[in-house]
Formats: structure tokens, sequence, C-alpha cells
């Protein structure tokens, strides 16, 4: 899984957004604001991770067990498809 061209992770006043630039700008309407695990996860799928490295990452990374940090990457993952943000 790769994180599309052309949207950019940027900390903003303390908050994670996800800023279209170039073409996505035109054609992506909205803002997504990420927490700090999700920024986590994000910096890793700029770098094309898959799904078991993103487990095995966020263990090393945070305090949670591996069924709900694969549970809640699931669902991170989801979302970034469904807003079209993944390759």
């Amino acid at each position: 899984m790769k994180i599309k061209n052309n949207f950019v992770l940027k900390k903003i006043a303390g908050s994670y957004v996800v800023v279209p630039v170039r073409t996505r700008a035109v054609d992506f309407s909205g803002i997504i604001k990420l927490t700090e695990s999700g920024a986590f996860l994000w910096k890793l799928l700029e770098k094309g991770a898959d799904r078991e490295e993103l487990i095995a990452k966020m263990l090393e990374e945070y305090a949670v067990d591996e069924a709900t940090a694969a549970a809640d990457i699931d669902r991170f993952v989801a979302k970034l498809r469904e807003a079209d943000l993944i390759e």
C-alpha cells in the first residue's frame, strides 16, 4: 500500500492534517485531520508499508496488543481507501 502522489502530511498548530497539492488540490475538497498514531501510520504508508509492517511498527511504537493494532489499522486503511488516498 502506498499514499497516492500529491498528498502531504503537515503539522499545524499541534494538529496533523493531510493537504492536497498540485492537481489533487483541484480534485479533492475537504480536509483530513489525523491523530498522532494516524500520522505515524501515514508516514509508513508514504514509504509503501504493507499491513504486516504497519502492525509490527505500531507494536514497537505504542503500548497496544496485536489484535487491537490490527483492527485499528484495518479501520484506518479502509478510511483512506474510501477517501481514495492510497494505491
